[in-house]
């Protein structure tokens, strides 16, 4: 990767999102926008909204009236401390300290309505309502919204979370600069991951130069997903990580699988990898050349004015024609993580799975949201000749013209470069 001129968030930035938030109030009768923001230690596809109006810490409650400028309540002290320094640095925060709340349970959220004189507003809520697909019915916890629905009866409060996630899924020019950089970082992450894997090598060690390739070129990227085998089916943090067992040795004929993550300036790129270690089967190959024909199709049809529902269905074309089977979807959005693709519950027919809880075929979520220029798409079409499984694809932009590819490198078969050396 080289090196690029670091982009960052301006106070230009900060004024149109929040004339946008403004804009958005007024179209949708609100007096207030009520924004609850996940943990910093999420992982991907975290529910943020929190840091787009701030360009801070993600883990933070934002009140933000229609009238006036928003203020931002605080996890505990850590937060503070991050403030104050960022300030003795030079950097300028987006809220001022005298907009920040030292906590952000049910007390203080009351206190700051109260003090908004927002009682019997009515108030648009992010954060209760569906963020797939990890929280489809929200991510509020029970006491703290029963404390403030308990406290303010006279006051209305309306869900908005997908309205206002397609408002801010439409990038800026800054942040779509930003996005690019992370992209950079996650191919660089992956070029590292390529290098270093080779027959004798433990997977944690592939794992851990594509990690401190993010950290070295100043990311923090969430923890990726990793799997490798001959004829491994399967998705998600490494065994090693979850169970108490020795990381897995490659071998020749191997492949790994990896769902990379970069996160910047809270801009999140995606890169899809499968790694071919040594000759691996043939089937690979042709699963491959499958997701890179669904990966064309949603090139072509990722263009302004069309639904996501229609790039879905371009995507699972070369898929459905196929005669073998697809893994997960083929496609979400990113920035946020708020529309889903088609799944088919075929995994549930391969040997070794019965008894198990069937996979269910389930819908595109939102298919009639209309694309337009700045959303952020993973492209990550997948496929399977019996157990023989690839994964490809990245990060796309919606173009004006046309789409904006961010992570081509990964949108193909990859084949290991490292040395190798005994285990």
């Amino acid at each position: 990767m080289t090196e690029a001129r670091i982009p960052v968030f301006s106070t230009i930035e900060r004024d149109r999102r929040w004339n946008l938030a403004r804009d958005f109030m007024a179209r949708e009768g609100l007096d207030a926008l009520l924004v609850f923001g996940e943990h910093e230690d999420a992982g991907p596809a975290p529910v943020a909204y929190d840091t787009w109006f701030t360009n801070g810490r993600a883990g933070t409650t934002v009140v933000f009236p229609r009238t006036g400028e928003p203020v931002s309540l605080l996890p505990g002290p850590m937060f503070v401390m991050d403030h104050l320094e960022s300030r003795r640095r030079g950097d300028t925060p987006w809220i001022p300290p005298h907009h920040l709340r030292g906590t952000r349970h049910s007390g203080t959220v009351i206190e700051t309505l109260d003090e908004l004189s927002l009682a019997e507003a009515v108030i648009g809520v992010i954060g209760l309502g569906s963020h797939m697909p990890w929280h489809p019915e929200g991510i509020i916890p029970y006491g703290v919204w029963n404390n403030v629905l308990s406290r303010f009866p006279d006051a209305v409060f309306e869900p908005v979370d997908l309205p206002f996630g397609q408002l801010v899924m439409r990038l800026g020019e800054e942040e779509i600069a930003v996005l690019r950089h992370s992209a950079r970082i996650g191919d660089a992450m992956v070029e590292a991951m390529v290098a270093t894997a080779a027959p004798g090598i433990p997977e944690s060690r592939v794992y851990a130069a594509g990690m401190a390739a993010g950290y070295s070129h100043g990311s923090l990227p969430p923890a990726m997903h990793l799997w490798s085998g001959p004829d491994v089916v399967a998705a998600g943090p490494p065994a090693w990580g979850q169970r108490a067992q020795a990381p897995r040795v490659l071998e020749d004929g191997d492949v790994i699988y990896a769902e990379v993550f970069s996160s910047f300036g809270g801009r999140h790129a995606q890169n899809q990898v499968t790694i071919a270690v040594g000759d691996v089967h043939e089937d690979f190959h042709r699963a491959a050349d499958v997701c890179r024909a669904s990966y064309d199709a949603g090139l072509k049809a990722l263009r302004p004015g069309h639904t996501f529902g229609e790039l879905v269905d371009a995507m699972h074309e070369p898929i459905d024609a196929a005669d073998g089977w697809p893994f997960l979807i083929a496609v979400h959005s990113l920035n946020p993580g708020l529309s889903v693709g088609k799944g088919r519950g075929l995994f549930s027919r391969i040997p070794g799975t019965e008894g198990y809880p069937r996979v269910s075929d389930h819908p595109t979520f939102l298919p009639s949201m209309e694309l337009a220029p700045g959303m952020s798409f993973a492209f990550e079409p997948n496929y399977a000749f019996g157990r023989h499984l690839a994964h490809l694809g990245g990060t796309v932009v919606v173009g004006e013209d046309a789409p904006i590819e961010l992570n081509s490198y990964s949108a193909q078969l990859l084949h290991a470069a490292g040395a190798g050396q005994p285990r």
